[in-house]
């Protein structure tokens, strides 16, 4: 008799299992870590630094070359944003690992299958050999 056994979704189980804030800090890690959020700081780059060296003298308001308010927002920028990103990395592994979990339970399940089925494929090809050694008697 066959059972159908249940296979865990370790996607919603690791999903429910997070607060409101680690998804805030999931949402913000994927965001930050994607090409767009890359070229959006880059744009922001390159238009601070040409603005404040080549824009109107008058309404340059960080001078070449030091650019010492860029330095100190894109400062802060990193202080808030390595251990936010760090915070989403670690819920990410935790996530791999719930996977590798359910990935390995499943595995399992399968092999005791695969065993049994292995088991009664053996059963059937020993009845069948007597039923052929009976049929060659006759």
């Amino acid at each position: 008799m066959m059972h159908k056994l249940t296979v865990r979704n370790a996607n919603i189980e690791h999903y429910g299992s997070l607060s409101s804030l680690e998804k805030l800090a999931l949402v913000a890690t994927n965001h930050i870590g994607s090409m767009g959020f890359f070229f959006i700081l880059l744009a922001v780059t390159i238009f601070w630094i040409v603005w404040n060296t080549y824009g109107p003298r008058e309404l340059r308001f960080d001078p070449f070359p030091a650019f010492v308010l860029w330095v100190f927002f894109s400062n802060v920028l990193q202080l808030l944003l390595m251990p936010l990103l760090m915070i989403g990395q670690n819920l990410q592994g935790r996530h791999s690992e719930v996977r590798a979990e359910a990935d390995f339970e499943l595995n399992v399940r399968a092999e005791r299958e695969i065993q049994s089925l292995l088991e009664s494929s053996e059963k059937q090809n020993v009845l069948l050999m007597e039923l052929l050694r009976r049929i060659d008697e006759k």
